[in-house]
């Protein structure tokens, strides 16, 4: 049994009126179409749905019953328009976000919250993950928005991806409260040639820009700890096993022990950006999203100058 939407709308019509005229007149139709439509609507049924007297007509306790279930349908379409002019306004709907760990270790939770009190009917499905895992997850259409960072000399080429600068995270170092550097207001790369250096193991970036910047500052670091994250290195530094640098965003929680010094500007800093498939039309929500990231980042560089 399958019955027409159009005819149930009009059977509603013909029984809030009590008269196929009536309803033509609202439906915009002629009495004779109303008439053959309610005859098609009891046919596809298979039930008489509407009773013929001399001032009109009036429902069946049959067509009663229909009207009732046509009419919940047409709250569940007027419900259904809503929800979609809500997604295609951004105010709903999920946007697939892929963030690397030191944004989501520091600035993500103010993404978050304010992305609810903002927008709070759209929902967030949140990937954390290293750089290269997402760009893949970027260029095989699993999300929708992703973070993704780079130096000077590792630029991102990818003409499938759309890419933003947000933020230029300067590089910093870290050292012991003791070391003789800690009071300097900025520190000159080459000051440190004879320390002991920690670094990210696995031919991380970070390692690599160090030696580069070394190279730059006329020496060669000698490395006594390769460490596997950032707040590891910080350890090891508290430990005294040496000095690293980092990127700023990553000295979000710093320890007791150590102290974070600016470089000098002769230091590149990592460009951090956002990234979406090129081929692909943004959803309003998630340009709702790289909107707030931008205004996030704002305020943390306002709150490092």
């Amino acid at each position: 049994m399958r019955a027409d939407l159009t005819r149930l709308q009009i059977l509603s019509a013909v029984g809030r009126h009590g008269s196929m005229a009536a309803a033509a007149d609202e439906l915009r139709y002629t009495s004779s179409a109303i008439s053959q439509q309610i005859s098609k609507l009891e046919s596809e049924l298979a039930v008489e749905l509407v009773e013929r007297h001399a001032r009109g007509v009036r429902l069946t306790e049959a067509g009663r019953a229909v009207v009732v279930r046509a009419r919940a349908i047409d709250e569940q379409l007027d419900g259904m328009k809503d929800d979609l002019r809500e997604l295609a306004e951004g105010f709903t709907g999920t946007v697939r976000f892929g963030v690397f760990p030191t944004f989501a270790a520091s600035l993500l939770p103010d993404v978050v919250i304010g992305l609810r009190e903002a927008h709070p009917g759209i929902r967030l499905s949140i990937h954390s993950s290293r750089i290269a895992p997402l760009r893949e997850l970027l260029e095989t259409r699993q999300l929708d928005l992703a973070l993704t960072w780079d130096y000077p000399w590792n630029r991102t080429v990818d003409e499938g991806l759309t890419v933003r600068e947000i933020l230029s995270d300067s590089t910093v170092l870290i050292v012991r409260r003791d070391h003789e550097l800690s009071h300097a207001d900025t520190v000159e790369l080459s000051d440190l040639s004879n320390d002991d250096w920690i670094v990210r193991a696995g031919g991380h970036p970070t390692t690599e820009h160090l030696w580069r910047c070394a190279d730059t500052a006329g020496f060669t670091p000698t490395v006594a700890v390769e460490a596997s994250d950032y707040q590891e290195t910080q350890a090891m530094v508290a430990a005294g096993l040496g000095v690293t640098l980092c990127p700023q965003l990553a000295t979000s929680y710093v320890r007791g022990e150590v102290v974070v010094k600016r470089l000098a500007a002769s230091v590149p800093a990592r460009r951090i950006c956002t990234a979406r498939p090129s081929d692909v039309k943004p959803s309003v929500a998630s340009l709702r999203l790289e909107g707030l990231l931008h205004r996030v980042v704002k305020g943390y560089n306002l709150s490092q100058g």
